[in-house]
């Protein structure tokens, strides 16, 4: 029984570490160390990823070529639009890298992720390793003191099914 004590309190040890491993938030761990240029990189990949960049960023232009297309001779920016392209490459080319810090920032959190399910699951392994280990250690002590009983002429129950392979 004292065997078996031990045991429980080694599992309900473990299952705390386990537990603890894995309540550990990537996302957490890494908005700790997430300079000002991370967190607006984020932001600016967020927003220039979603509908609603896409949609507002549509209207502007439209609205930018009516403007002109309507202004004829008098717009600051005539049919075809040079002033236009140039703020468009201006924006692609600070948008292209900004996004690619985002994409980093992103892959770092999965790779802390997949670090922190890898310790989980190696330390479970090592831990059902110990548990079968001494489970089996356990079963031995348990077939000796059954052959002793034999021995000394005692009646000995049936565990159960258990050597038999049937159930209980």
């Amino acid at each position: 029984m004292a065997m078996l004590t031990m045991q429980a309190r080694q599992f309900h040890s473990a299952q705390r570490l386990v537990r603890a491993r894995i309540m550990r938030n990537p996302n957490e761990l890494i908005e700790e160390k997430t300079t000002f240029g991370e967190g607006l990189a984020d932001s600016v990949a967020r927003f220039g990823g979603s509908w609603t960049f896409i949609i507002l960023f549509a209207i502007v232009l439209i609205v930018y070529s009516a403007v002109n297309v309507v202004l004829g001779n008098k717009a600051w920016d005539p049919y075809p639009f040079i002033l236009l392209n140039l703020f468009l490459s201006m924006l692609a080319s600070v948008q292209a890298p900004v996004i690619m810090m985002s994409q980093n920032r992103q892959d770092m959190k999965d790779r802390l992720r997949s670090e922190l399910d890898f310790d989980v699951n190696r330390r479970a392994e090592a831990e059902i390793q110990s548990l079968s280990h001494k489970l089996s250690l356990v079963t031995d002590k348990i077939d000796d003191l059954e052959e002793a009983l034999r021995k000394t002429g005692a009646v000995v129950p049936a565990r159960a099914g258990l050597a038999e392979g049937t159930s209980a």
